[in-house]
């Protein structure tokens, strides 16, 4: 499994992408950082929220989980861009991962989600694998503080 973090600072073991105060895309695309103190536009507008389309919200082991996308259409070898609203605050102590295509993430990157106390959700990127099947879905594992670790599913805007 191949992880990906998303926007923001760079992992320890990750070579930094970022210069003052912008990061660059697995598909090369660069923009402002998310919550960066450099940043010129307040962090509730961090240069996705024009771009996101609600898809709605899905159950989720139990909970409501409200979902939107980002950077366009998921498309195959291309970034995508999930953005995951927990119905509980806990201040990013969740580990959320979500992915493009089957449930079987094994052929996919898996993006990590970051927390953005700004808007109290999780900002995903992830690449869709190559090739895509027409029934992929977007995947989210929501790993709760106690270990609890639930699955599901929603149905991506795709080309």
């Amino acid at each position: 499994m191949i992880l990906l973090t998303a926007c923001g600072k760079p992992a320890p073991d990750e070579p930094a992408s970022t210069t003052s105060g912008t990061h660059t895309h697995a598909d090369g695309t660069t923009h402002d950082s998310h919550d960066d103190p450099g940043d010129a536009a307040p962090a509730a507008d961090h240069g996705h929220a024009h771009d996101e389309v609600s898809l709605g919200s899905v159950d989720i082991g139990g909970m409501q989980v409200e979902l939107a996308q980002g950077h366009g259409a998921v498309a195959a070898g291309k970034e995508g861009h999930l953005v995951v609203k927990l119905p509980y605050n806990d201040q990013g102590a969740t580990i959320v991962r979500a992915w493009t295509g089957s449930s079987d993430p094994t052929l996919s990157m898996v993006g990590i989600g970051k927390y953005a106390p700004s808007h109290d959700d999780y900002d995903i990127h992830a690449v869709a694998p190559t090739p895509l099947a027409a029934d992929a879905m977007w995947w989210i594992e929501i790993e709760k503080p106690d270990g609890t670790t639930v699955t599901g599913s929603a149905k991506p805007i795709m080309d």
